[in-house]
């Protein structure tokens, strides 16, 4: 897979400062991203976190459909299919690493960075998305995570953001993979402003145009920049999908028992086409998806956000031998029959063994390869 991300610092009216503004390009497949696009992106975000004059990054995607449709995954499933374990184990840690990297630097950016979702914003395009200081919505907006149908969990930092929800919910997405449009990522505080695509040009216009003075005088100019632009187009916003089932979903994922939990949202009550797709996708889904998901909400809350990266490091690669992910991306992206033949049939079946297994690292703390990755930031 092709793709690069395009930079560009635009000038500032004052001639003093400039907006750093990258640009995800890979379009043909919805700004995915390429190890390359992920080394390019954080070598980039760095530099222009100790350059003085850069004031605010402008994080965007090609195109009209998509900010990110998540990671290079044909390219891990290649490495796991041909390659022998140590060097796909080597691929997949060195991508996971890097992206996870760059994940954690924007979480931890001490500039303010405005995430611009519009279209398709999914997995890895999630792990971006999340951590930014003002993240946009558009009408075209639908985000999710999306990894129980390909085999994976939900990752780049989903240990924590998922966590971070109203109870059950964050539980219900990375069950189901439901997408949720703008109206509930801004109910459910996965967005902070509902913008239209054709403000883009006058965000930056007014970026450039700002007073700009200190660090957190910044993150509040631009706080209030999106705020008057949002405001007086509220009622543009779409019908609300995952709202109107909130107490249901509460209610479904309440307990200690994943396979009553996974039973209660099946029986959810409702026939609209959201619901009803959600409930689909976790019946189909891959079942250890649906274990490993559960432990996430259930036992990893007192984690750090460095340790939840560290801990999905080791869960990812170790996914990548496990053989469930290769099987999902072979069934739903390679050869796309839809028909995953998942190790084990119901969730009720699953040997959880080797979920415990999954959640033991690969490595010392001393050897891991996210050790330094406070140091990123």
């Amino acid at each position: 897979m092709t793709g690069r991300v395009s930079f560009e610092e635009l000038e500032c009216d004052d001639s003093e400062h400039k907006i750093g503004v990258a640009i995800l390009e890979n379009t043909a497949s919805l700004n995915a991203l390429t190890f390359d696009m992920l080394v390019q992106l954080k070598d980039k975000l760095m530099t222009w976190q100790d350059d003085e004059h850069i004031v605010s990054v402008f994080l965007d995607g090609a195109g009209e459909k998509a900010f990110c449709a998540g990671g290079d995954v044909r390219s891990m499933y290649h490495a796991m299919e041909s390659e022998t374990v140590s060097t796909s184990q080597a691929f997949l840690t060195d991508y996971f690493a890097v992206e996870y990297q760059c994940d954690y630097l924007i979480h931890t950016y001490k500039k303010p960075i405005i995430a611009w979702g519009d279209g398709i914003v999914m997995g890895g395009g999630i792990g971006l998305y999340i951590g930014a200081s003002h993240k946009v919505v558009t009408p075209k907006s639908r985000l999710a995570m999306p990894e129980i149908s390909i085999g994976l969990y939900p990752d780049v930092g989903g240990t924590w953001f998922l966590n971070r929800l109203e109870s059950g919910i964050g539980l219900f997405l990375g069950l189901t993979g439901a997408s949720v449009n703008a109206s509930d990522a801004i109910s459910l505080d996965l967005a902070d402003n509902f913008l239209l695509s054709e403000h883009k040009p006058t965000i930056l216009e007014h970026l450039q145009a700002n007073s700009w003075r200190g660090i957190d005088d910044n993150h509040a100019m631009v706080s209030e920049l999106l705020d008057s632009l949002s405001q007086p187009i509220i009622h543009h916003q779409p019908a609300s999908q995952l709202v109107p089932y909130f107490s249901q979903i509460q209610a479904a994922c309440s307990g200690n028992d994943l396979n009553t939990i996974c039973q209660n949202i099946l029986a959810i009550d409702g026939m609209g086409q959201w619901i009803e797709t959600a409930k689909h996708t976790l019946e189909v889904g891959s079942p250890i998806t649906a274990h490993i998901c559960f432990r996430q909400v259930t036992q990893c809350q007192s984690l750090s956000l460095a340790e939840c990266f560290k801990l999905e490091l080791s869960l990812s690669v170790r996914c990548g031998a496990l053989g469930e992910f290769q099987e999902g991306v072979r069934a739903r992206l390679i050869d796309k029959n839809g028909e995953p033949n998942w190790l084990f049939k119901t969730v009720n079946e699953v040997d959880t063994t080797i979920i415990d297994t999954l959640f033991t690292s690969l490595w010392s703390e001393e050897t891991h390869p996210l050790a330094q990755l406070d140091s990123i930031t």
